[in-house]
């Protein structure tokens, strides 16, 4: 699990450290204010940890190895224009060096680059370990429709779509769990399937197909964008790879949804971290905010919670951090709701 990250001139952030919850953690703040950064940034350390870890007979990392796959992760996951690492720096007047902590799992990761570097980090500080845990990153689009040969595309070809693309789709084709955590998957999976209307099955054609109960198999094209989303979801339950203490990173869960749906995707992440799985939620909509607040209350008093919200400053972006969405400030997207609704009020009412 992902317990700190702290940044210094890190592309809007002059200076920010988060400490996140053990289950459900909602970074909150207007688009343009590196919500999504904040997602990527430990995204990819923590995928480089669990990566090496599976290929790696030799446990302890070496500093020479871990600066290569570093910067070869976050340049790939981030994409900056021309493969430069140093793009990721804040631009300010002059030389400027980022300076990147990360902490998972008792896993601590210190390593800083310079903003006229093309690819080079240095490691400050190493972890004595690899990871168990491969992290989970949903972004916006649902990846399900171009699943069919994007791996070995991705592998094979120069193409500039972003590493967390492939990361994924390569989750999505694992085989789904057998033995003793079925009951546990299917616990999960039900809700699920009842809100899509059947399960998600990946064919020998290499594509993904909702098969509803007493039909036949539905091509993913044809199911609504929405469903989609819960389908991507309920195959990676399907395969394990939200089990066990996981991270999952979810970049706009409410995009292409109506509320009803929204309703409905908090509810299926909040199952989640009930189940052990550290969610991080990037958002910029009060709905889904709302909604988390109003299941929290009622049916997940227990679950550990955290929020985060982003504004701008004179210095960069500031991060205000607490328990409580009310005690978190300034919150922007509140501000922002209660102006629509004076407005509304002004034209409509008086």
């Amino acid at each position: 699990m992902l317990k700190s990250l702290e940044v210094r001139n890190f592309t809007a952030f002059s200076e920010a450290r988060l400490d996140f919850a053990n289950g459900l953690n909602v970074i909150i703040g207007e688009n343009g204010t590196g919500k999504t950064h904040l997602l990527k940034l430990p995204y990819a350390v923590m995928a480089v940890s669990a990566e090496e870890g599976r290929r790696r007979a030799i446990r302890k990392p070496t500093k020479a190895l871990l600066q290569h796959r570093l910067a070869e992760k976050i340049v790939n996951v981030f994409r900056p224009e021309d493969g430069r690492l140093g793009r990721l720096a804040r631009r300010r007047k002059g030389r400027n060096r980022c300076e990147v902590k990360v902490r998972f799992s008792g896993l601590p990761v210190n390593f800083n680059f310079a903003s006229q570097n093309k690819s080079e980090v240095v490691v400050d500080r190493r972890p004595f370990g690899w990871s168990d845990h491969a992290p989970v990153y949903l972004p916006t689009r649902e990846l399900l429709t171009i699943y069919p040969g994007f791996v070995s595309m991705y592998e094979s070809l120069q193409v500039e779509f972003e590493e967390t693309w492939r990361d994924t789709c390569l989750l999505l084709g694992a085989p789904a769990v057998r033995g003793p955590r079925e009951r546990k998957v299917a616990q999960l999976l039900k809700p699920l399937e009842e809100q899509i209307g059947g399960r998600v099955v990946l064919e020998h054609n290499d594509r993904f197909y909702l098969r509803p109960i007493n039909a036949g198999n539905l091509e993913m094209p044809l199911v609504a964008e929405g469903w989609r989303k819960f389908a991507m979801l309920a195959r990676l339950i399907a395969t394990g790879s939200l089990l066990d203490k996981g991270c999952l990173f979810w970049d706009e869960p409410e995009s292409n949804l109506n509320p009803r749906l929204i309703r409905e995707v908090a509810k299926a992440i909040l199952r989640i971290c009930e189940a052990g799985v550290q969610v991080i939620v990037a958002t910029h909509s009060l709905f889904l905010l709302r909604e988390f607040e109003v299941l929290l209350r009622r049916e997940f008093g227990n679950l550990d919670h955290r929020y985060f919200a982003l504004r701008r400053g004179d210095e960069g972006v500031e991060v205000s951090q607490a328990e409580e969405v009310d005690d978190v400030d300034p919150l922007i997207l509140l501000d922002e709701e209660l102006e629509q609704s004076d407005r509304f009020v002004e034209e409509f009412m008086l």
